[in-house]
């Protein structure tokens, strides 16, 4: 679709708005991550500042356990291996800082599963283990094979991600063929349902019902029986585990990670602005606020990767409008560097506070509310009704 759009009559125009496909590699990976955020967040209440912790841990350990520096397991370890074990690997983790951190509430909690965050962040950027530059990140050495999802020990339904290292797909069914980040963009999509379809499940299940109730009201919870801290524990290593998951997912696709893009507290933050831009405790709603935010990133962007707002002014405007003078001297085109060039976070900062002051519940959350429940069973009432009027 994205093919036949840039390449219709109004190709400027779409790829000017439309994400490309590198975006949406970023989208499915981190709205994984944004998913897990909101499951122990959005559905317990209590936010993890922290979450960064169990991404970072999945993405160093596939990089490290690439570059052969992790007992039993080196860079011959099949990927889809290294991705449940980047995932329990994080679990553990979370089990640790859960075990500590749940014997406080509110923002205490918010604060003291930050502080962990912290603490891993400083000793990962300081541990020599990890590369000779720690503080510059480190990348996969040990390896120039693509990681491969797919089923395991099928090598005709496993393929390989990654920009340069993945593999790309000519004359499938004999009209389709895939760039390797195009594959990419499938291949850990499929991954990124799977774990989808599991948080789905979980909350769907008598122990996501709990954790609601934890939500709305943990007293009353505790006082007809229900042990919260163990549910409160439970779901917060899930939640490590798909977070962790999601690390790898990134470091498999990058080859590389940093302590700034693994283990910093921002990272968190912005799965919290995914969160909050597509719905709290909505699930799906995250993947949504991610792709939003990272499209109007790019839209709004200074090189405007996927042609931009900038480009497309410039290239559209014409020489006689850009030089055009506006006032005191100022041209239209000095206008636009002005407001537009290098200002994308700025405009996504005040998008931001649109979203919380008149959007809370977030795109997903407002749909839902509109429509009055999830909207895979909603839309189809709703045409069914118009169908039979």
């Amino acid at each position: 679709m994205y093919t036949l759009a840039v390449n219709s009559p109004l190709s400027a125009e779409f790829t000017a708005l439309l994400p490309r496909i590198e975006t949406l590699v970023v989208v499915l990976f981190f709205a994984l991550f944004a998913m897990s955020f909101d499951f122990i967040s959005g559905y317990t209440g209590y936010l993890s500042f922290g979450h960064a912790a169990f991404y970072g841990t999945g993405a160093y350990l596939v990089v490290l356990a690439a570059n052969g520096k992790l007992p039993l397991l080196g860079p011959e370890t099949p990927f889809m291996l290294l991705l449940v074990i980047a995932g329990v690997a994080a679990a553990v983790v979370a089990l640790l800082i859960g075990s500590v951190s749940f014997r406080l509430s509110g923002v205490y909690f918010a604060m003291i599963t930050l502080g962990f965050s912290q603490v891993l962040y400083v000793f990962i950027r300081d541990w020599d283990f990890v590369g000779s530059a720690p503080r510059n990140g480190v990348a996969v050495t040990g390896t120039t094979e693509g990681f491969r999802i797919g089923i395991p020990g099928v090598e005709s339904l496993s393929v390989a991600i990654g920009q340069l290292t993945g593999d790309s797909i000519e004359g499938l069914f004999g009209f389709i063929s895939l760039s390797a980040t195009e594959v990419s963009f499938y291949a850990i999509g499929a991954v990124v349902l799977v774990c989808y379809l599991l948080l789905q499940r979980l909350v769907h299940s008598p122990f996501g019902r709990v954790l609601i109730a934890i939500r709305e009201n943990e007293e009353r919870a505790r006082a007809i029986g229900y042990n919260t801290y163990v549910y409160k524990l439970s779901a917060f290593v899930m939640s490590g585990f798909f977070a962790g998951v999601a690390g790898a997912l990134f470091a498999g696709f990058r080859r590389s990670v940093t302590p700034e893009n693994g283990f910093y507290f921002l990272v968190a933050g912005d799965a919290l602005l995914a969160s909050i831009l597509g719905g709290f405790g909505t699930l799906a709603g995250p993947l949504y606020g991610r792709l939003f935010d990272q499209g109007a990133r790019e839209f709004l962007s200074k090189e405007g990767g996927g042609g931009g707002l900038l480009p497309y002014l410039r290239a559209n405007l014409g020489e006689g409008t850009l030089s055009t003078e506006l006032f005191n001297g100022v041209t239209v085109s000095e206008a636009i560097d002005t407001f537009l060039n290098g200002h994308a976070a700025l405009f996504v900062g005040v998008l931001f506070v649109l979203f919380v002051l008149y959007v809370p519940n977030g795109v997903l959350g407002t749909l839902r509310m509109r429509y009055g429940g999830v909207l895979a069973k909603a839309i189809p009432r709703r045409v069914q009704q118009w169908w039979r009027s």
